[in-house]
Parts: C-alpha cells; structure tokens; sequence
C-alpha cells in the first residue's frame, strides 16, 4: 500500500520538477503571441466552418480509463474561468512555459498506468488539465471553476492558520456594502480548511461574536462549523458606529489566547478586516500586540468605491506582512480574497518546501459531463496528492512567488484494492482515516442521499470515524489512528445490514497503523469467528482452469486477483478473464494474487458438482412444476459465484438480483452478499429467508430469497467456506406455507383451529421482526410491530424479541427553511443587470465604470419575499432495530386490554430464522399503539449545541509548518485596483454577456 502511495507522490513530484525548470528558462513577454488548446473552445467553429481562435482540431476518443469520456491521452489543455480574459499576457504567458509538462504528463502515464487525471493549476487562475478533455460550459453558459479555491490548491500552497475575522457593521455599512461584506466573508471561509481555525466577529461600538456561543474562542474550519456560520451571517444588519479599536483588542487577544492553548494550527495567524473605512492607523495597538514579530497578519478588504480610508488600511496591511484589496462590486469578491493565499505562500516559497499533501476523500464535480458519469454509473470517491511549485529566479526569491500547484486524483478504491479483502473474513472490512480523523474510506460511508435523483450530503467529507464506530463512546480507537499509533483495539459492534433495517451483533477485533508518507491512517475490522483460520485446498491448473470455463462461474471484479491497470492491454479485461490467460502463460506481463487463485481453482472443482444438481431438478418438472423457485446461486469464501436460473431470464421476477447494480448482493470492495453475510450469523444448516427490501417509497417485493452456510466442521477452527441459497416467488412461497399451516398431527387430520378461522390471524415473520406471511396481502414486508403493536410489546417484555437502538449519524430530516426570491439577483448582479437593461449601448461601457454599476442595486430594490421551504439537512437520528432470542422455541402470551383479553402463540420453524404467530383477533386491544421502526431526530438544546460546538476531539496537526521567513519581502502590500483594470475588466464581461 505504502508503495502505491510513494508512486502517486513521484509523479507529482517529476511535475514539480519539469514546471519549475521551465519556468526558470523562460522571459515573460508581454506581447507574446501563442495559440494553446483552449479547453472550453476547442473543436468549435464559427459559422463559416472555420475553427475558432484558441480552438483548433483537438482529437478526443473514449477511454474506458477515464470513465469512456472523449479524451487526448498525448496532449493537455487549458481551461481559463469564464471571468478572465483567456489571451491575457501573464496566461498566455504562463501557458507556453507550462507547455513542456505535457511530456511529463504522458511520461507518468506511462510509468504509472494506474493514474488518472494529472494537472497544474497556476496562481494565474489557468488549469492544465491531462488527458486533454473538451469542457462544457453549465445552462448558464458560464464555467465558475477555478483551481485556486480548490482544497488541494490552497492546502498545498500554504500551511495551516488561526484567522479571526472582523466585519464592520457600522451604519455606513448600509444596503449593497453589507451585501458584499458577507459575501467577501464566505468567500474567505471557502478558502479555509479541515486544518484552520476561526471565528467571526462583527463590530460596530460593542463586539457581536457572530456565534454568540464561541464568544473568545476559534473553531476548526470543518464544513459543518462554516455553514454553521454562514447561517448566522444573515442575521447582520448595520447601524450605529464602527469602534474598531476594540475589535482589534479582542482579535489580537483571541489569537494570543487560542494559540497559547495548544490547540488550533500553531502556525500561521491572520486577521481579516472587512470595512468600508477607518478613521486611523491603530498603531498603537498593533505597538502592543504585533510587533515587533509581526507574528499576525493583517489583510485588510475596502468595501466600496470611495477611496478615502484607503491609505489607512493598506498601511496596516503593510505595516504587519498582509495584504490590501478593494472591493466595489460582488464581482469582485473572489479574485481580491485569492490574493491573502499567495502572501501566506510566501515563507513556504522561500523555504524551498515542496510539501506533499494528501486531501480528504470527496466526489469529483470538476467536470459537468464526468459528474453525470457519477450519478449513472456509481459513485468515485477521490483524494488528491498535490505539490506547490515555485518560482527560482533568483531575482524574486525574496517575494516568494507561487507558480502554483500540480497534483493527480487517486481513486479511493485503489488503497482498497492493496487489500485482500478475502484475508478479511465474511464481515471483516478495511477503513482510513485522515490526521482529523474523518474518513477517508469506510463501507459504512454514505456520502449520497436519494431524492429523485441521488445527491451529495453537504458534510459527507467530514464524517468522523466516531460517528460510524460509534459504539466506541471514549474515542479509544479513532484517537489511537489519529496519533498515528500501531496496535489492536476489541469491541462489542452493531452492524445494519439491508438498508438499516436489520442488525447483527458481533464482537470485532481492530487493527490499525499509520501509512508513511501520508496524513492517513489505516485500520482492518476482523469479526470474531470469521477471517481468523483460512481453509487452503489443493487442486491442479488444469481442473481449476476446466471448471472455471463454465458458463455459470464469475468472479468478483472489485477483488484484485490480477492487477489489470498496469498495462493499458489489460484494461479491458474482468478480473475471470484475465485469471484464465495468467494460467494458460499466454500473458507474462499480468501480476496475479497466486495463493488468492490457487483456492479460486479449489473453490471452482469443488462446487462444480452443485451445477448437476440444479441441472437434474430443473429436468426433474414435478419438483418445480410452476416454476416458483427461480434462481439457485452459491459463492465461496473467494468471490467465486454460480447462478442458475430455473427460468428463462426474462421471466424473472426480481431482473436485478445478483445483476452488477445489486450492491448488497453481490461480491464488491466493501463487503460479501448480504445473503451470505447472514446465513453466516445463523446456526449451521439453518437457512435464512427474507424478503428484500425495494429501495422505492413502497417497501414491497414480489420474492423471497432462503440462504445457509457451508462450514467445515472440524474439532477446532469451523471457519464458513460458502453460502448456497435460492430465489422464489412470493406467491409461490406464501402457498406453500397455507398448505403446510393446514396439516394437523391429529388422527382425522382435521385441525382443532386453522389460520382460516374467522378468530384468528396468523403471520410468517423473521427474526428481525418483519411479516413474510400475512392473510393481508398488503402487510408483507412490514414490521410485525405495526400490525400487531400490543403482540410485539408482549413479545419484548417477556424476552422472545429484543430491541436494540441504534444511532445514524449521517442522517438527513426534513426542515424548514426561510428561503428569499430576491436573493439570486442580488448575488448574480451581472445576470440581472443584463434582463433589466438589455437596451444599454456598448459606447455607455466607460460611464457605467465611472458610475459604478453595482452602485444601482440597493437593498429597498431587491425585497426578498420571505416564505417557508422544506429541506433536508444533515441531522442525527436514533432508530430501533428488534432481534429475536435464538433460545425461545415456542411461547405462547396473554395481554390484558381495556374491554377484553388478547392471546397469542409463537413458535419457531425448524432449521430456520422464521416463526410462525397465531393472534386471537376477536380483541382488537387498539389502546397499546404499534411500535414502529421510524427513526427520531436528536434534537439538541441550545446549551448542548453550544457544547457539541466547542468540543474539540483530538486531532493531529499536519507536520510542516511555514509561518514566516527572516528573508521574505513584505513591501507588495497591495492596493486599488486602477480604473483601466476596472474597464478592462467590465468590458469582457459585457462582451461574454451580450453574445449569449
């Protein structure tokens, strides 16, 4: 694993290498002329047929590597966001020298055919993408992408920091200035990171923490902390007078405070100070609390058009190693936050520090066509390894110029793939988590939530390892990985299985490490009784390869038996196809598993005898007359599967089942079939039936499916070698059960009472609780309590059933929501400008900037319509889940109800997980109401919310720290932007607007 690790940091580093040698060769030439493959236009044309400027021919073709996307796997191209002139000078630029990475790029490939996208974004705002791809632009015609807020971008080219961020509130902070502040505020939260810490405090003449609860404290800049706090910026409004003397104190000594604590990132420190004056320069604060180290830096945001406080506010910014920008329109919000991360670069630069850094897992959206690839074919989490590069010209080693930062994506699945998940046992799983411990990958990570279409939770990359291991209360376990700590760790668990609904409690032994050379650590989960002993058969090549040629036979195409990525030939193959041709020597390049395949040809000469079987009961017509028995399958401890169909495969009743999007049923990376998983936790030779759950609003289905394990029983070790089951109709089943329950031991055979009775219901249910037989048709599949409340209540108290609560930490509820009208317009000045003055002739270009467009829009203009919106948002839920007592053959109870006396019989049916229930239905006992599986909200108070936001679990800081440097040159401070910069600026954007 580690080595898979140190490869992908390799390629990335030979990037490092090749753009800093280029750059260091290049003269920058303001009147370069240079015609590069523009992302967005290549291939397109004007309405002569002619290829467009910066579009020419740029040859694309699937690659089922890159999902099947159109890609060039010889060249890279350049993506430029819709907001900056692609044929600006410091771009064009910049996109000659970083020409000569396209060798590396296809270089790495080669040496690493494992590697997906490779990439350069440059502190410019240009993407160097490889393979080359087309880009689409969203309905809007707009592409908002830009590298440089991407976390592998800023992650890489900084190091972490404390921030405390000051907003003026202050009544000349009014209407549009306001607007622009909050947005100047959550475009600066965007930039931090699981590593930072902050808080947010607005001023005027008192201090008001914009999370009253967090009054003189930082918390750390975890998705759900930000969001957290962008709620509450809404809450601002602006009046009276802006006392900034007193906010500095308190910002400078939250700062002191936290950071002597030892928490937070005990590194760098900023203060962010968004305002649209100051009527002084606080040198005696900053006297007192900053220098003459300067350990804080101050970044200061003029809001608005006025320019009168400007020299007081960029001298602060200068005076203490930050930044001054000014900003007069929403418009300008991103570009002017951006600049705070290149002068925190700074000291990383100077240092010559090329840090590797490693990401949290997260969904890739970057591309709208690959994210459509996604919700169709299945989620891929990523992680990115990601370097800075520099500038060595030794002309600017004092500035410390950040070039910017290349990194390649790597598949989570891959580090899976370094384990071998059949070394694990049935229940057994791989997780890792990252220094802060959230999860990097984890079988119980649900990172998508259904609502007609899939969609992300908002917070699915912060999940924390305790919040899917939540039985280990004290955090023994996750604190242990965070310290990078090697060792073993042993838990009672309760694992949900088919959808939540139903649990198995199992004891689970842990094992964890660090991985070198990354923030991750890494951890097994074996279950106690499975993954332990590992049954090893002995057959030759030639009778393993003859009954893998079996038609019926597959194996698991997530297991790695061969290593199919590391030459592109081999690609193509599934993991069968590619055992075959290893063992037939016709492929000496292919890397295979020998001990995984050696049992893959026991397990196949082994089963091979079940195929005649199922052949001579499907010949055999009176054992399945009216085909009620559809499917037979069987699979073995090493991801080897038969399937029989007694049907055609048309006439299948479920068409999904064993199919590859059948997750829970099939061998995958997580874990085995749930049918096998739970025939595993039953007594030898007894089968569990089921009836699976539809993942729709209506929770019915037309099939039951019956499954047993096959364990070898010597004296000692009786480890669980297969799983062998079938799948049949519903109705087919539920007739079979009618006759047997009609059949009496008596000696006239006729039965002293019958579920026909008027007086009586009687019910098929399963361990967990839910009816697969039911005189009511439409009660098949619910849980027995819902029917029958007082029964299943009698049940519990007198031990025959018990409940066990369960915790879902990744829940979504339902809540309302104020949602506004008025709201897009106002954050999307452009769009609305256009609707409303579509009329404007360009030659009104130079009066508009003059006049300051945004200047039109005013609060009064923009009246938001407030109303009611149900959403859903992440939440945390507790829910039942009801198992029955395995001791309990039969039993029989008597409820005592307001008018009458209920009675009931359970018993349960040999060699199975089922129990068949007689209930007298004379008393219908309506005052005990039915207890139901519904999960409930945890509602938190306001004391606890405070309390969940303060606590801090422990965390690992990320090694390399680069805060400051003796030699950096803090005199580029900033300032206003210049009114030809401001045309220039506005006159792109009319032009990109009105040719829509």
């Amino acid at each position: 694993m580690e080595e898979m690790f140190h490869k992908k940091s390799e390629a990335v580093r030979r990037l490092v290498e090749a753009a800093e040698e280029a750059h260091l060769k290049h003269e920058f030439d303001a009147d370069l002329q240079y015609e590069y493959f523009n992302a967005v236009l290549i291939n397109e044309r004007d309405k002569d047929g002619n290829f467009l400027e910066l579009g020419k021919e740029f040859i694309l073709a699937p690659n089922d590597h890159f999902n099947n996307l159109p890609v060039n796997i010889s060249l890279s191209d350049v993506q430029v966001p819709t907001n900056m002139y692609n044929k600006d000078p410091a771009i064009v630029n910049g996109v000659y020298w970083s020409e000569s990475l396209n060798k590396v790029f296809v270089d790495n490939f080669d040496r690493d055919p494992s590697l997906i996208w490779q990439y350069f974004g440059s502190a410019k705002g240009f993407f160097r993408q490889y393979p080359g791809i087309k880009w689409e632009p969203d309905e809007n015609g707009v592409i908002a992408f830009d590298c440089r807020n991407r976390k592998w971008y800023i992650q890489a080219a900084t190091s972490p920091k404390d921030v405390v961020i000051l907003v003026d509130v202050s009544g000349s902070m009014k209407g549009l200035r306001l607007t622009i502040a909050k947005q100047t505020v959550s475009s600066i939260l965007d930039t931090l990171g699981d590593d930072d810490f902050f808080n947010i405090i607005a001023y005027n003449e008192e201090l008001h923490y914009v999370e009253p609860c967090l009054n003189g404290t930082l918390v750390q800049a975890d998705r759900t902390n930000k969001e957290h706090f962008r709620e509450h910026l809404d809450k601002l409004f602006a009046k009276g007078i802006g006392m900034l003397d007193i906010a500095l104190n308190e910002a400078f000594n939250i700062l002191s405070d936290f950071n002597h604590t030892g928490q937070g990132s005990i590194c760098s420190q900023a203060l962010m100070l968004i305002t649209d004056g100051a009527v002084d320069t606080y040198d005696a604060i900053f006297a007192k609390h900053n220098w003459p180290d300067r350990k804080v830096r101050i970044f200061t945001y003029l809001i608005g058009r006025e320019a009168a406080f400007a020299d007081n506010l960029k001298w602060m910014a200068c005076a203490n190693k930050g930044f001054f920008t000014q900003i007069s329109t929403l418009a300008d919000v991103q570009e002017n936050v951006m600049e705070y991360l290149h002068v925190l670069s700074r000291p990383k630069v100077i240092d010559q520090e090329h840090d590797v850094v490693w990401t949290e897992a997260y969904i890739d959206s970057t591309l709208p066509q690959a994210q459509k690839l996604a919700d169709d074919q299945g989620l891929v989490l990523m992680t990115t390894v990601a370097m800075p590069v520099f500038s060595k010209q030794n002309e600017t080693r004092s500035k410390g110029i950040l070039l910017g930062v290349v990194g390649t994506d790597v598949p989570v699945k891959e580090l899976l793939k370094t384990i071998p998940k059949y070394k694990l046992g049935i229940h057994g799983y791989a997780f890792a988590i990252t220094n802060n411990g959230y999860i990097l990958t984890h079988p119980e990570l649900r990172p998508l939530y259904e609502e007609g279409k899939k969609r992300r939770k908002p917070n699915y990359s912060s999940v924390d390892l305790s919040e899917v291991e939540w039985e280990d209360r004290d955090d023994v376990l996750r604190n242990a990985m965070v310290n990078r700590k090697t060792g073993k760790f042993s838990m009672e668990v309760k694992k949900t299985v088919d959808k939540g609904k139903r649990v198995l409690v199992m004891t689970n032994d842990y094992y964890y490490t660090d991985i070198k050379g990354t923030p991750f650590s890494l951890g097994v989960a074996l279950s106690r009784g499975h993954g332990k002993y590992f049954f090893r058969g002995n057959v030759t090549v030639e009778e393993g390869l003859h009954d893998l040629e079996h038609p019926d036979v597959s194996l698991a195409d997530e297991w790695s038996y061969c290593n199919t990525d590391l030459h592109p030939e081999h690609r193509h193959l599934s993991q069968l196809e590619a055992i075959k041709l290893y063992l037939k020597g016709k492929e000496a390049l292919l890397q295979c598993d020998k001990e995984l395949i050696q049992e893959v040809l026991f397990d196949a000469v082994v089963s091979a005898p079940i195929e005649a079987y199922w052949t001579s009961l499907a010949l055999n017509k009176s054992e399945n007359s009216d085909k009620g028995v559809e499917v037979a399958f069987l699979g073995t401890r090493t991801g080897l599967s038969r399937i029989n169909l007694f049907v055609g495969a048309e006439q299948l009743t479920n068409q999904d089942f064993l199919k590859a999007g059948d997750k829970e049923n099939i061998f995958n990376a997580d874990h085995f079939p749930l049918w096998y998983r739970r025939a595993a936790e039953q007594i030898p030779g007894s089968f569990v039936y089921s009836i699976p759950f539809s993942t729709g609003t209506v929770n019915k289905s037309n099939v039951v499916t019956a499954s047993t394990s096959i364990q070898l029983l010597d004296e000692r070790k009786s480890p669980v070698v297969a799983a062998v089951g079938i799948q049949m109709k519903l109705e087919f089943f539920q007739r079979k059960f009618w006759t047997a329950s009609r059949q009496c031991a008596s000696l006239d055979g006729k039965c002293s009472i019958s579920c026909d009775d008027e007086t009586v219901n009687c019910y098929l249910i399963d361990n967990n609780g839910f009816i697969l037989v039911s005189e009511d048709y439409t009660q098949t599949g619910d849980f027995f309590g819902e029917v029958e409340g007082a029964v299943m209540n009698k049940l519990l108290t007198m031990g025959s059933f018990k409940r066990i609560t369960l915790y879902d930490y990744q829940a979504m509820c339902r809540a309302n929501k104020e949602s506004s009208d008025g709201a897009h317009g106002l954050l999307d000045p452009y769009n609305a400008f256009l609707s409303a003055m579509k009329w404007i002739m360009t030659e009104l270009v130079l009066f508009l900037v003059e006049f300051n467009l945004c200047s039109w829009w005013h609060s009064d203009m923009t009246a938001k319509a407030q109303k009611l919106k149900q959403t859903l948002e992440p939440c945390d839920t507790e829910y039942p889940a009801f198992v029955s007592e395995r001791t309990i053959k039969e039993t029989t109870g008597n409820i005592v109800c307001e008018d009458c006396s209920k009675s009931f019989v359970i018993q349960q049916i040999p060699s199975s997980n089922l129990f068949m229930v007689v209930v007298d239905s004379s008393c219908p006992c309506e005052s005990m109401g039915p207890i139901t599986m519904a999960p409930i909200e945890i509602r938190y108070n306001e004391s606890l919310k405070c309390e969940r936001l303060k606590a801090q679990k422990i965390r690992r800081r990320p090694e390399s720290c680069h805060g400051f440097h003796p030699e950096e040159n803090a005199r580029e401070c900033g300032g206003a932007p210049s009114l030809q910069a401001m045309r220039a600026l506005l006159l792109s954007l009319l032009l990109i607007l009105f040719s829509r």
